[in-house]
């Protein structure tokens, strides 16, 4: 934990200390006020709730995620400080868990500070805050799951732009995968068996659950191995690519 903590705090602070954090923390609030109250019509609806708050964050997430996550690892393999952290006494298990520990603070401080929408919908209405908190916490872990592909698509390259398009691409297949649209598309002959299968393996059938107030052991076990698996997968592309 040492170690871990050594890496966690060394890549936290390095958000802070540049316009990084900041550039996305304001960006993020800026558009989640827009999807929120223009395209959401949070007023319009006279519901004491946060709805339209969080129904838009799986597509905000989609380009938000991948900007902070594609630094990772492709500029640390880019500029050759990559060799330097694997020489010293750290397991890589730490370094790739301690950065993204470091990002997945930050994503959660940026959603943190939306609190103000909390705090107005509870003045104007009478909602149910444990379905509000359930929510928080769904979005927040649908956020990791981002990150973790993220992290694995930066270690893939050296170029940060291309583990940005990579991430992406493939956060939009887990997005889709669960999304209705595609669900109704399949043929009436697949069985449902298969379509439930294929339909867990999306983001947007657990955290809508998550932010009904369900807080089902089955979503928050599918994002934590989703995310395990993502940051395993991480620290195998990064041994095989050290050398290189």
């Amino acid at each position: 934990m040492g170690n871990l903590g050594i890496i966690f705090k060394r890549e936290l602070f390095a958000y802070f200390s540049t316009p990084l954090a900041y550039i996305f923390v304001v960006i993020f609030l800026i558009t989640n006020g827009i999807f929120t109250f223009d395209m959401g019509g949070f007023y319009m609806r006279a519901q004491a709730d946060l709805l339209p708050f969080f129904s838009f964050h799986p597509w905000l997430y989609l380009f938000m995620v991948p900007a902070i996550a594609m630094t990772l690892w492709a500029d640390e393999r880019k500029t050759g400080t990559i060799e330097l952290l694997l020489t010293l006494p750290v397991r890589l298990a730490d370094a790739v868990l301690g950065k993204f520990l470091a990002a997945w603070v930050l994503t959660g401080i940026a959603l943190a500070l939306t609190f103000p929408i909390w705090i107005t919908v509870n003045y104007l209405g009478d909602p149910d805050n444990g379905v509000i908190f359930a929510a928080y916490i769904g979005s927040w872990l649908m956020s990791g799951g981002f990150l973790a592909i993220g992290s694995c698509m930066s270690a893939c390259t050296r170029n940060s732009v291309i583990a940005f398009i990579l991430t992406v691409a493939i956060c939009f297949l887990f997005v889709i995968i669960g999304s209705p649209i595609l669900l109704n598309a399949f043929p009436d002959w697949v069985p449902q068996g298969v379509v439930d299968a294929f339909s867990a393996l999306g983001f947007l059938t657990h955290f809508d659950s998550i932010s009904k107030g369900v807080l089902d052991i089955r979503d928050l076990l599918f994002f934590t191995v989703f995310i395990a698996a993502w940051l395993l997968a991480s620290a195998i592309v990064i041994e095989m690519k050290k050398a290189n």
